[in-house]
């Protein structure tokens, strides 16, 4: 794995880590992901999560498709591995610090030729937190370049901190365009890292090839929720050093 950059990140908002995962894991998560589909049709749970906003108009929008699952660290122990993998957490001590807690897993799959956009956006809205140390890990399960819908961010927009969103999910595609982002391509194995601040979409899969990416959310210990938008029981795992807060060691849920 390469040198890491942070002064890099710090000024821009991301950075991207080469061969972060070797082959062999990365096929073992994309068997992961696979698997989680086949259970997830056939529990019916099958969902699609392509925007439904003002993008394009509602007869395109009934073709594309995303399959995004949240939490698949509950679902395959593959994707466990690779939240505290060593790669992983030397990246993580050095531009969130020696203190890192994962807040929560997803998986995003672009299918071939029907991959949908992802807007730009930033993911704050989702998870505010009071320091703003939330980052996502973009782990690439496929190669991605422009054709089959990589990464697109705005380098430095992490400094203008939160922006209004449309239905606090969305910024206006109008005045932030996913073509105005710059492209972050990237091979199977490589990490995309960037603040939850960083303003990112994608475009559409317009290739042949599938797009799979799992993304795991991590955060300063000492960083607290701003508003408990989105929680779930796992949040607040240590993946570096120690939770100094005795009192907030896990997310407080009331069973009724």
């Amino acid at each position: 794995m390469e040198q890491i950059n942070v002064d890099f990140y710090k000024e821009n908002g991301y950075l991207l880590v080469k061969g972060v995962f070797n082959q062999t894991e990365v096929e073992a998560m994309r068997g992961a992901v696979e698997r989680i589909i086949q259970r997830a049709a056939k529990a019916k749970a099958d969902t699609n999560s392509a925007w439904q906003g003002d993008y394009l108009p509602p007869e395109q929008l009934k073709k594309l498709v995303l399959k995004g699952f949240h939490d698949v660290h509950y679902h395959d122990a593959s994707f466990m591995r690779a939240v505290i993998h060593p790669n992983i957490t030397r990246v993580l001590e050095q531009i969130i610090g020696p203190n890192v807690q994962l807040h929560h897993t997803k998986m995003l799959v672009k299918p071939p030729e029907v991959g949908a956009a992802f807007p730009m956006h930033q993911d704050q809205p989702y998870f505010p937190h009071d320091r703003h140390t939330m980052l996502a890990a973009s782990v690439h399960l496929d190669n991605a370049d422009e054709e089959n819908g990589c990464l697109h961010v705005i380098p430095g927009s992490h400094k203008q901190g939160p922006l209004p969103h449309v239905g606090a999910h969305y910024l206006n595609h109008k005045e932030y365009p996913i073509s105005e982002g710059t492209p972050c391509p990237a091979e199977a194995g490589d990490v995309l890292f960037f603040n939850y601040l960083t303003i990112h979409g994608s475009q559409p899969n317009r290739s042949s090839r599938t797009r799979r990416n799992v993304l795991f959310q991590y955060r300063d210990a000492s960083d607290l929720p701003s508003d408990n938008v989105h929680i779930n029981w796992g949040s607040g795992l240590m993946v570096c050093g120690e939770n100094q807060d005795f009192n907030n060691v896990k997310p407080k849920y009331q069973i009724l």
